[in-house]
């Protein structure tokens, strides 16, 4: 019931179960409900009691979980926005919940679908929306922005060194026309920066320049640490937090709300005891996340960059 589909391959799959421990009768969110993979598990687990909530901000997603997960009546797929848990599960009157899993990132479905915008290896519409609903597409963004933004968000969100160069090649270009197409932002990036660097690059050399996009569009990163929050909010004492991330910039916000949430004293270190009143909501079940096997990399290379960390409400 959980194993992989053409839509999504679930990451650390087992080990997140585990962490998770779902079971008959409690309440859990899959917040980033992509293909169903984590959720089947889930369910599985739950045996056909307690109940489910499947949450994604992209229709596809939701239309191949729903299908996926049928079956049960143990399951609500909701579109929505995990960054928003916390009045999405308001408005159906559930106030805590035994466990909540959230898988950061883009899916592969979401990759492997050349109109959605994604990938750079293919000719496409400049999109990245995973909410095709609402909001500015990618194509919005490069034409818009003031050149020290679109630097400033491919430094930051990409950590492209190159930033300040490829962003204004953007704009020399955008300004004779629309910049529309991704294979058309691809030329730009590789217009500044240097073939011998590209040559030498790990990488494709506009990966990092789709990432920091992506990021923006979808505004991943902003949002987080209070979703997080409100993440734990909703968890049951023991209740678990899961979190699935692919990159530094989303792991370095998941390890750091989750340190303040272990111990959140504001009070100066010259204090000999503590007076703010803040008690910790959190302990972490490991001091390090968990990575993948070798055979999971092996099968999915997608999977090397995630990482797991696991929050246990206190």
């Amino acid at each position: 019931m959980c194993e992989p589909t053409a839509y999504h391959t679930p990451v650390l799959l087992a080990e997140t179960l585990d962490a998770l421990v779902p079971e008959p009768g409690g309440l859990y969110i899959d917040g980033t409900l992509g293909g169903g993979g984590h959720s089947a598990g889930i369910l599985a687990r739950l045996n056909g009691r307690g109940m489910l909530y499947g949450v994604d901000r992209d229709l596809d997603a939701i239309a191949a979980a729903s299908k996926r997960l049928s079956g049960t009546q143990a399951f609500e797929a909701i579109h929505g926005n995990f960054q928003y848990i916390k009045s999405l599960m308001d408005e159906r009157g559930v106030g805590s919940v035994n466990g909540i899993l959230l898988d950061l990132g883009v899916s592969s479905h979401q990759l492997d679908t050349p109109e959605r915008g994604f990938s750079y290896h293919a000719d496409a519409p400049l999109d990245m929306r995973m909410d095709r609903t609402r909001g500015k597409s990618a194509a919005d963004l490069i034409s818009q922005m003031p050149e020290n933004e679109l630097a400033r968000i491919f430094y930051e969100y990409g950590e492209e060194r190159w930033a300040t160069r490829i962003a204004k090649i953007i704009v020399e270009k955008r300004s004779l026309s629309p910049i529309l197409n991704t294979l058309q932002l691809v030329a730009c990036v590789d217009a500044a920066i240097p073939r011998a660097v590209r040559n030498k690059d790990g990488g494709h050399s506009s990966r990092r320049v789709f990432q920091a996009l992506r990021i923006a569009v979808n505004d991943e990163l902003a949002p987080l640490e209070r979703a997080l929050e409100d993440a734990v909010g909703l968890l049951k004492p023991g209740g678990r937090l899961c979190v699935i991330t692919f990159h530094s910039l989303e792991d370095r916000i998941v390890k750091r709300t989750f340190a303040r949430l272990r111990r959140p004293c504001i009070c100066p270190p010259s204090f000999p005891i503590c007076v703010c009143g803040k008690t910790p909501s959190l302990t972490e079940r490991f001091h390090s996340p968990i990575f993948p096997g070798k055979q999971e990399i092996a099968d999915n290379p997608r999977s090397a960059s995630a990482k797991l960390r696991i929050g246990e409400k206190i």
